[in-house]
Order: structure tokens, then sequence, then C-alpha cells
């Protein structure tokens, strides 16, 4: 039976989607604390809060343009790159998504991403290099995966998730240069509350960074997961990844350095981090992605089989 016929039913990863909620559970535990230490100590940080999430919001509005600026990427007609434009043209119809505008990015590095504010605002771009070392099967899926992070709104999530994130972040500059410079020194008790709210803020920083950056590798799992789904061959995308793993290793690390801002878009981070950095790693480890892709596909061929 042909990937395109065939239906691929896997039960879904409880395990996953219990993780995400817990984490997302946690962030609001979390967040609750500190706007309640916050508040308690009469820090005016409303108004602040406001700007911030203005920000962030007009981050995530422009993203797309965003990251096409950054990346160099440019966008392709159907007549430029017609098998490129099919395969997208075949997924969205079998997931009930409208067709995301299409680039390209002219580096040797084997990658893909996708970005974009809501279903019909999305993008998926490619590389040069990732062309050049997949076969169409293969493409299909990792383009596949990129689809399901579009399906998935990943991008609103992740932004909502680093909200209270980025707000701790600028209290802490906020609490740190003003207890740098001496201003609450004379206002009694505040020095101590500035301290109180630096600390707090750390805190906050620190634990909600490590707990969206979970959360990113969880949706790494769930767009492999979607992939799959889509494809019905998990095994096409664990072979793209072991390609385009294998193929990252040539890279010069002065070539690869210059996509590193967009390692959280990309389907394999072009620069991989120490064992104590994974803590902190946008993407799960390549070696449980793939052993997961396997189970699917033992899954799929043992449901066959009965």
């Amino acid at each position: 039976m042909s990937s395109k016929n065939r239906i691929f039913n896997y039960r879904g990863d409880t395990g996953l989607t219990f993780r995400i909620i817990i984490s997302f559970a946690a962030l609001s535990i979390l967040y609750i604390i500190f706007l309640t230490v916050l508040a308690y100590l009469g820090v005016g940080f409303i108004p602040m809060i406001g700007i911030i999430s203005l920000m962030i919001l007009a981050q995530w509005y422009f993203s797309d343009k965003i990251v096409l600026w950054s990346s160099g990427a440019k966008l392709v007609s159907r007549e430029q790159y017609p098998q490129l434009h099919r395969i997208v043209e075949n997924l969205v119809q079998r997931v009930n998504l409208p067709k995301p505008k299409i680039a390209i990015v002219n580096t040797n590095i084997p990658n893909a991403f996708a970005t974009g504010k809501g279903h019909k605002s999305s993008l998926v771009a490619v590389t040069a290099g990732l062309l050049n070392i997949l076969d169409e099967k293969e493409l299909e899926s990792v383009i596949a995966h990129e689809l399901a992070h579009i399906k998935n709104r990943d991008v609103l999530v992740l932004t909502m998730a680093s909200l209270f994130s980025t707000v701790a972040w600028y209290l802490m500059q906020y609490g740190f240069f003003g207890a740098m410079f001496g201003g609450y020194r004379s206002r009694g008790n505040n020095g101590s509350a500035i301290i109180i709210i630096l600390l707090v803020s750390i805190v906050t920083w620190i634990i909600s960074f490590i707990i969206t950056r979970a959360i990113s590798r969880y949706r790494e799992f769930a767009a492999d997961r979607g992939s799959a789904q889509m494809t019905g061959q998990p095994m096409n995308l664990a072979n793209a990844l072991m390609k385009i793993s294998g193929t990252m290793k040539t890279v010069s690390h002065q070539h690869a350095q210059k996509f590193q801002s967009l390692n959280a878009f990309f389907i394999i981070p072009a620069i991989s981090g120490s064992s104590i950095a994974k803590l902190f790693a946008t993407h799960p480890p390549l070696e449980q992605r793939i052993a997961k892709l396997k189970e699917m596909e033992s899954y799929y061929y043992d449901t066959n089989l009965r």
C-alpha cells in the first residue's frame, strides 16, 4: 500500500501529552507565585506587563517577516519549484490546512522551518542543502513535520509560554540597575524590597526559561508524531533526520553560526550544545526522536498484521 493511501492511526503519546500539561501547570503556578510576591511588595508591575506584552505581541505579529529577513529565505513560485509545491499541496489536503507560503534558503546547511501567526499566515521554508540530500519521501516527511507545527499553532503556544519569562527578565534588569545605581537606598525599606524582587525575578526567569525550553522539546516530539500520522511512514522522517544530522557535521562551524539564531525554528539545530546544555536545548536528542519514530513504525506494522 502506498504512503498516499495508507492511514496511520497511531495511538498517541499519552506520556508526551501529560508532560506538556504538567509543564504548563508548573508555569502557571510559578507565575501565580511570582505575581503574588510582586503584588505583596506593592510593585507597579501592571503597566510594565502591558508594555512588555505589547512588545511580545508585536514580535509575534512580525515573526514571519523577521524570520524571513534573518534567514535570507526567498518566496518561490510553483513554476520555480513544482515538486516542492506539489508535496505541500498534497499534505495540506490531508490535514485540512490552507496552503502556506513556500520559501527557499540559499545555504548548503540542510534544514527546514515553519513560522507564521496562524494557519492562514504560515510559511514553510527549506534550504537548498536539504533539497540536495533528501529523496522525495524524506522531503515529504520533513515538510509534514513543519506543517504539524503550523497545525498545532506552536508559534502561538511558545509565545504565550515565554510571556512571563520575558516579564521576569525585564523586572530582573529593572531591579538590578535600580540597586546598582542606588535608586532605592533613600526609600527606607524599599531597599530590601527591591532585593526580594530581584531574587524572585531571577528564580522565575531561570525556572520558566527551563520549562519553556522543555515545552519546545515536547512540541518537536509532537511534530514528529504529526509527520508520521500525515505520511504513514515514520521511518522516512527518521532517515531524513539522520541524513540532516550527518550532513550538518560536515558544515563548517563558522557557516553554521550564521544560522544559530534560528535553532528554535529548525527541524535540527544548526549547532548542538554540550550534554549540560541539553537542559536548555530547544530540541530533544536525535536518538530519542528516532527511537520514538521506530516505535511508531513497529506499532503500525503490528496493527496491520493482526
